[in-house]
């Protein structure tokens, strides 16, 4: 399976469930953890899980990744990790991407370009 097979199924799972402000940025020029990190922030606690579940059952369905024991946080602390392997998703609240900031962060990382994969 190829990374950006992945980077559109885990994009469009969290535009369905309306995430906001999804960035992707490519981390093979800067870090070795992953191909790309995916950023995005939710209202509220509910649209967390919501968002984390459907990139979970998304990623099983299409691309057979599961996401079983790769899931950090939750959505109390206002940051849940998804470890999907090639990609590395962070779903936010607001006020927690603000604080951790990975965007400044990760500068140095270009960003890839997602606006195919989100409905407007």
């Amino acid at each position: 399976m190829e990374s950006k097979q992945l980077l559109e199924v885990v994009v469009k799972a969290a535009d369905d469930k309306k995430a906001l402000d999804i960035i992707a940025l490519n981390m093979n020029e800067v870090s070795g953890v992953a191909d790309a990190f995916v950023i995005m922030e939710a209202m509220n606690t509910r649209q967390i899980d919501a968002i984390v579940d459907n990139i979970a059952e998304e990623a099983k369905a299409k691309v057979c990744v599961s996401v079983a024991g790769r899931i950090e946080g939750d959505a109390k602390t206002g940051w849940v990790l998804l470890d999907l392997g090639d990609i590395i998703v962070n779903v936010f609240d607001h006020d927690s991407r603000l604080r951790f900031n990975l965007e400044k962060l990760w500068s140095d990382a270009p960003l890839l370009d997602v606006s195919a994969f989100i409905e407007e």
